[in-house]
């Protein structure tokens, strides 16, 4: 691969900018903390394999979750997901008032909620939500039309809406 010198300064402040928050990304599609800067690792590397055909894209972003929400989804085709066994169960906490682990808590309940949604409708709800992705842009990274995107999105809204874990945390979202 001969890249040029500028090619990959622009692709490490690409990266540097957007790290964190790719990472965020693919633990709140479903990946464990470790996994997810894997994943991101994954998407990356095909990004800078391909970053003159990136750099040439509309929306950068939106062609960056692409690859990402691709990777994800390959990854869970090959990964067994079984039973994760523990010795002890988790204890959950009493509504405490400043209790320093609230906002553990509240984090651990929007990630077991998303988890119950669909891998669609976890993919549309952290692009919607957390990547701020249009739903034009949305559409464009999961390759549906946009009609489909609002759908996913209108379900796993409704499902959230409905869960358990998040209604023991309604005033704290």
């Amino acid at each position: 691969m001969d890249r040029d010198t500028g090619d990959d300064a622009e692709f490490d402040d690409f990266v540097a900018a957007r790290w964190q928050r790719l990472v965020r990304a693919a633990v709140l599609l479903g990946c464990s903390s470790h996994e997810a800067e894997d994943v991101v690792q994954t998407a990356l590397t095909r990004c800078l394999v391909t970053w003159s055909r990136v750099r040439r894209a509309d929306d950068r972003d939106a062609y960056v979750y692409r690859v990402l929400v691709n990777t994800f989804t390959d990854s869970r085709r090959r990964l067994w997901r079984g039973e994760q066994p523990t010795e002890h169960l988790p204890e959950r906490a009493v509504d405490g008032g400043d209790d320093p682990t609230r906002d553990v808590l509240v984090r651990d309940s929007v990630d077991r909620a998303l988890a119950r949604l669909t891998a669609d409708q976890r993919a549309a709800v952290v692009l919607r939500y957390y990547a701020h992705l249009s739903e034009a842009q949305m559409a464009s990274v999961l390759g549906v039309a946009p009609g489909t995107v609002k759908s996913r999105l209108s379900r796993a809204l409704a499902a959230l809406a409905l869960d358990p874990d998040l209604a023991d945390h309604e005033e704290t979202l």
